[in-house]
């Protein structure tokens, strides 16, 4: 019998499997397209060529958050806190660049440090900004757009200009914790998390061999990205194979569409941010780069999984109040770097 956890899981991998299916419906209402050999092979080989390309960085992206989890006590990150809120801030974006900590793995232990004293405004920095500003992130960007790698700068950019933005906001007008106090009534609206961090964490006093311990954990991690990874990688190639190129430029060639499409798109697919670049690599011949880059951003930030885990951690008002401040301002940013990635080619 399932417990009452593995439902928002389900969920999670439910919605982005409709998504794909209606979509192949739309495209091929008679469903003999999918029947075509010529059809099936190219499916195939998009979605090889997209995983392939991915994997290894996934790969290497859960070692690395599996070797800082294990070897990194969270006392240390903690007493690195500066008093100053800029200074704050700016640490918070850049201990990404240090510590890849991976998406999965943030939530449960930014609402740890925020328990041990970590401001909130700062906190939600890291969340935002720890996914995307890390060197296997801008390494996935720039080998999956090779031919245009003035998207994997902007990426970065854009990344670092929603997250100070969003914390200088939270500092502000935040003033007491959003935090959801842990009762026993509240025991089963937290199972989800209290899940996920079980994913996450072993109990490593029964662990003789930390280097198994890494491995076991690497191999937890790349398990619960790769299935977001897989149906993306699914999706992408359905649209790229049983949606015709002439849909995708006309819904490219309209802003709003392009921008809605993209954001949508990137909310739903609960991508790793080592691997998103890859699937939106796909659509760079039909899509402008501002959508691109809002597929990029929005999605680390905040996709269909990370929002669940946030209602979890946090209150239902301040998440929602944190999801439109982050989406206007990918959405702001995004068709601003659009205009500038233009003029400059």
């Amino acid at each position: 019998m399932n417990s009452p956890s593995s439902f928002p899981k389900f969920t999670a991998l439910l919605i982005p499997f409709s998504f794909f299916v209606v979509s192949v419906i739309i495209a091929a209402p008679s469903g003999l397209t999918l029947l075509n050999s010529e059809a099936a092979a190219t499916f195939k080989n998009i979605f090889n060529g997209i995983f392939l390309e991915a994997i290894p960085f996934v790969l290497a992206g859960a070692l690395l958050s599996s070797t800082l989890h294990l070897f990194i006590p969270e006392q240390m990150i903690s007493r690195w806190i500066p008093k100053n809120p800029l200074a704050a801030i700016l640490l918070a974006c850049s201990i990404g660049i240090v510590f890849p900590i991976c998406e999965c793995g943030m939530i449960p232990l930014v609402r740890r440090l925020i328990q041990k004293g970590m401001p909130v405004y700062m906190a939600m920095v890291f969340i935002l900004a720890g996914p995307i500003l890390n060197p296997i992130v801008f390494g996935s960007t720039y080998t999956a757009f090779r031919t245009h790698p003035e998207i994997a700068y902007a990426r970065m950019g854009l990344a670092l200009l929603v997250s100070i933005s969003i914390g200088f906001i939270l500092y502000l007008i935040l003033k007491e914790s959003p935090l959801k106090h842990s009762s026993s009534k509240k025991h089963n609206a937290s199972s989800y998390q209290h899940q996920h961090e079980h994913e996450h964490e072993h109990d490593h006093r029964q662990q003789k061999n930390r280097l198994t311990a890494v491995l076991i954990h690497t191999a937890d991690e790349l398990f619960g990205m790769g299935k977001y990874l897989i149906l993306g990688c699914l999706f992408t190639a359905g649209i790229q194979t049983f949606i015709a190129q002439e849909s995708l430029t006309a819904i490219g060639g309209h802003p709003l569409g392009a921008y809605a499409f993209m954001m949508g798109f990137s909310f739903v697919l609960s991508l790793c941010s080592t691997s998103d670049a890859f699937v939106a690599s796909t659509f760079v011949h039909a899509f402008s780069p501002g959508s691109l880059l809002a597929f990029l951003v929005l999605g680390p930030m905040l996709d269909f999984k990370n929002f669940m885990m946030l209602l979890s951690a946090f209150r239902v008002k301040f998440v929602l109040f944190l999801m439109f401040f982050i989406v206007s301002l990918v959405f702001v940013f995004s068709f601003l770097g659009d205009l500038i990635i233009q003029h400059l080619n």
